[in-house]
């Protein structure tokens, strides 16, 4: 794809987000077996993290604050750590690479948000110390950027923002702006390679039953022809503005812990959410959708939202939680 940077050209489609990290983990395995590596098949993911629904995906999302949790004793073992965003994290981040990287395959992040663990925010600079410990210790680096991916950042894709480039991506939800299920993994021509052989064990055997099918295709080229022809990044410019001028009064509301915004992202962190459902028909009652999760409440507008709507759900937010 001519839109993401580097060498990220080698697409595998899929049918869901949740089957493109599948497949990267499978692709990143597999591109160690390629190579004559028996011993690396664990990925390095974080406390925080979410990646997908599924058996494989489960197994790499946070082990205690995540909704997998009861499935533990089934899921595969795999190294969590905290993501090194100190000086401190980033020593206990290395110490663990030195003593598992003879056994991992990939590491796996979900760049500058991390989503569904409660819109967790972290700087670029992570992501360049990333992809300098993984090249220090000959890991794949795989960016899960299905949430952050098409402008939800404020840049076209959220590793731009640091300059960097994954060896895999994986990327859905935008792709097709929400109308039918299509996923895409994403590699890099180095990973590519390690898939050409005459040895028919090397290709990469995995085949959704709708993969790439058309009528998904037309939409996601639909999706792409809209990126190109009208101002998205600009409308998630102004998005943010708003969302940063608007929520900010919260900052001062009783139980409020944080407020930030990246992008067209907009959260206020409470110290907690007792009852999410009465909050949420709360919000109903007011006139606006908006559904608190854990102990926060967020915004995350579709890029063509008006001004004035922006507005009602940012107000909306204010009222509830200052009454």
């Amino acid at each position: 794809m001519r839109l993401l940077p580097g060498d990220l050209e080698r697409v595998f489609f899929t049918d869901s987000g949740s089957v493109a990290v599948e497949v990267a983990m499978k692709m990143a395995i597999q591109y160690r077996l390629n190579r004559g590596e028996q011993t690396r098949t664990k990925m390095l993911a974080f406390q925080g993290g979410y990646h997908g629904d599924t058996l494989a995906t489960m197994a790499i999302c946070d082990p205690e604050e995540g909704m997998h949790h009861l499935y533990g004793a089934a899921l595969a073992q795999h190294v969590i750590a905290p993501l090194p965003v100190d000086e401190a994290s980033t020593a206990r981040f290395y110490s663990l690479l030195e003593q598992h990287a003879h056994e991992l395959a990939a590491i796996i992040v979900e760049p500058l948000v991390q989503g569904a663990g409660g819109m967790l925010f972290h700087p670029p600079h992570v992501l360049q110390t990333l992809r300098a410990a993984a090249d220090r210790y000959d890991v794949l680096l795989i960016l899960d950027e299905i949430f952050t991916g098409f402008g939800r950042t404020g840049s076209l894709f959220a590793c731009q923002q640091a300059g960097i480039v994954p060896d895999i991506i994986t990327l859905s939800k935008a792709l097709t702006g929400g109308t039918m299920a299509l996923a895409a993994t994403i590699a890099r021509h180095h990973v590519f390679e390690a898939f050409l052989s005459d040895n028919p064990e090397h290709a990469l055997m995995h085949g959704p039953t709708f993969m790439a099918n058309p009528l998904a295709c037309a939409c996601a080229n639909a999706s792409l022809d809209l990126f190109e022809s009208e101002p998205r990044l600009e409308q998630v410019a102004g998005i943010n503005a708003i969302l940063t001028e608007e929520l900010e009064a919260c900052r001062h509301l009783p139980g409020v812990r944080d407020v930030r915004t990246l992008g067209a992202i907009g959260v206020v962190e409470l110290e907690r959410i007792t009852n999410p459902d009465s909050l949420r028909q709360t919000f109903i009652a007011h006139g606006a959708w908006v559904r608190p999760f854990r102990n926060i409440v967020y915004l995350t507008p579709a890029f063509t939202i008006s001004e004035d709507e922006l507005r009602h759900l940012t107000r909306t937010i204010r009222t509830v939680l200052g009454d």
